[in-house]
């Protein structure tokens, strides 16, 4: 889990021999780096960014493939006809089976980078991608049983356990300067995976008919093993890079992990879940074909990936909270054009506030995935740490969190395919489903603002006004129920982490 919590040494690769020892581990072969310091500008510039771009490159290849892997369900179930005998109820059901093993799978595989390194465990991850492909070639087709069907769907979970090793990789990489971008790159790059396959379904029931699913995945099987190879020939491993159960255990107790992890289950959640179910929805509310529904679902999901990377970089510019703030209010106000067209059953008012919803999901993506190493930085600065000393807690803390929020994050579109699924079954419409939505948005935008920008009381001095100064109005308290912080001079604190 604390796979990004680098111990930057300060020996340079020529102090380091050969097979050398780091962290008491001996690292053989030649994809090993054994200094890595991107906070080092010097080192940033001559070395450090052209070895990380070519690391995010190919990590964005393979977790793209990850999350087509992990939302394949969602594409085959447009395929699965009357004769295969399942009811919407049933459908909903099966494309929530994967998002719950993706995101519990997400904690172990945030621990695999450090014990097996990052490059190593990116061409072992997308390799298993290879083995639930192959099974939903084999039993996709009327008259295999419900629980079969279940059991082959669960294994596509594997996909969404690569988001968490591939964010938890590249953010060791990356100085905190640039972890939003560089984050939201990566995260975009491999949402993308799910439009993707949506839009080769699309391709596949609008030439070859509803008849011929396995042509998708044939066409998945060749881009798996060249990804695996791609990473094997130009990603690496760094050998600073090393799991910490002390770090894990500090994000666990921390009440920012679980802060974040509601706020990302409002965002990632929202865009997961609407990605796979939202076929589904069009199908049942709407009565669409599995080609008009196919013809429209991968529009959502692909713009909410290609705006992640800029709700990073405008969190870098004005701050993961405000942005995050801003972005749920307007997800509830999408939220109630979509209750108003399903109502109505107006198709056009409804497709324009669930993309909506699409594309404020990813933005929000983005911006809550900054927040997480700016929290630390800030508590670090908090701390009285500084430099090195401070960057190397921020990301020890940070590496460990992202774990737990990423796996509790992906839990939230269990949660909205359940949603959907009781809510067509008891009104036959999705209508209530997203009442509940609205109501989870007004919860995170509240949290959001109660704990990352609310102002502190007036009149409270507490002669830190140095510290202060250091950190502005990135500062905050060392928990959500705190009061204590670094205060001004006119005694007055100001809003907490609204920086970060």
């Amino acid at each position: 889990m604390t796979a990004a919590a680098a111990k930057t040494r300060s020996d340079t690769p020529e102090d380091t021999p050969a097979g050398g020892r780091t962290d008491g581990r001996a690292r053989r072969g030649g994809r090993w780096i054994e200094h890595w310091d991107p906070e080092d500008e010097g080192f940033w510039r001559e070395t450090g960014e052209r070895v990380a771009r070519r690391n995010l490159a190919f990590s964005v290849l393979c977790e793209h493939i990850g999350f087509s892997v992990w939302s394949l369900w969602s594409v085959m179930v447009l395929f699965m006809g009357p004769e295969y005998g399942i009811d919407p109820a049933g459908k909903f059901f099966l494309v929530a089976v994967p998002t719950l093993v993706g995101g519990v799978l997400r904690v172990p595989y945030t621990f695999a980078v450090a014990r097996f390194g990052g490059r190593n465990w990116t061409v072992m991850s997308a390799a298993m991608l290879l083995v639930p492909t192959a099974m939903a070639a084999v039993v996709i087709e009327p008259g295999t049983s419900y629980g079969t069907f279940l059991l082959v769907a669960a294994l596509a979970g594997v996909g969404g356990g690569n988001f968490a090793s591939s964010m938890t990789n590249i953010n060791s990489f990356y100085p905190l300067r640039k972890k939003g971008w560089a984050l939201g790159l990566n995260a975009g790059g491999g949402n993308i995976g799910v439009p993707v396959i949506q839009l080769l379904g699309l391709l596949v029931i609008g030439t070859a008919g509803a008849a011929h699913p396995r042509i998708v995945l044939a066409v998945y099987v060749p881009l798996i093993v060249l990804a695996a190879v791609l990473a094997a020939l130009f990603m690496d491993n760094l050998a600073p890079v090393t799991n910490d159960t002390g770090a894990a255990l500090d994000a666990a107790r921390e009440p920012h992990t679980w802060v974040m992890s509601l706020l990302y289950i409002g965002t990632f959640g929202s865009f997961i879940g609407y990605s796979f179910a939202f076929g589904l929805v069009l199908q049942n509310q709407f009565a669409r074909t599995p080609l008009q529904a196919a013809s429209l679902t991968f529009l959502g999901p692909l713009l909410g990936s290609l705006i992640r990377p800029v709700g990073g970089r405008l969190a870098d510019r004005f701050g993961g909270a405000r942005i995050t703030l801003g972005n749920f209010a307007a997800m509830g106000l999408a939220t109630g054009v979509v209750i108003y067209a399903s109502a109505e059953r107006s198709l056009p008012v409804f497709l324009a506030g669930f993309i909506a919803l699409f594309v404020l999901s990813g933005l929000g993506n983005g911006s809550t995935y900054k927040m997480i190493p700016g929290i630390f930085q800030a508590k670090a600065l908090r701390r009285g740490l500084a430099g090195e000393e401070a960057a190397v807690y921020g990301r020890r803390l940070s590496g460990a969190a992202m774990g737990l929020i990423g796996a509790v994050g992906a839990l939230g579109g269990l949660a909205i395919n359940l949603a959907f699924r009781q809510s067509f079954l008891v009104a036959g419409s999705g209508t209530p489903a997203f009442v509940s939505f609205l109501a989870c948005y007004v919860v995170c935008g509240a949290v959001t603002w109660g704990v990352y920008l609310r102002p502190a009381v007036r009149g409270r001095r507490t002669g830190q006004g140095a510290q202060a100064q250091v950190l502005g109005e990135a500062a905050g308290p060392d928990g959500p129920d705190a009061a204590a912080g670094a205060g001004a001079a006119d005694g007055e604190r100001g809003p907490a982490y609204v920086e970060v």
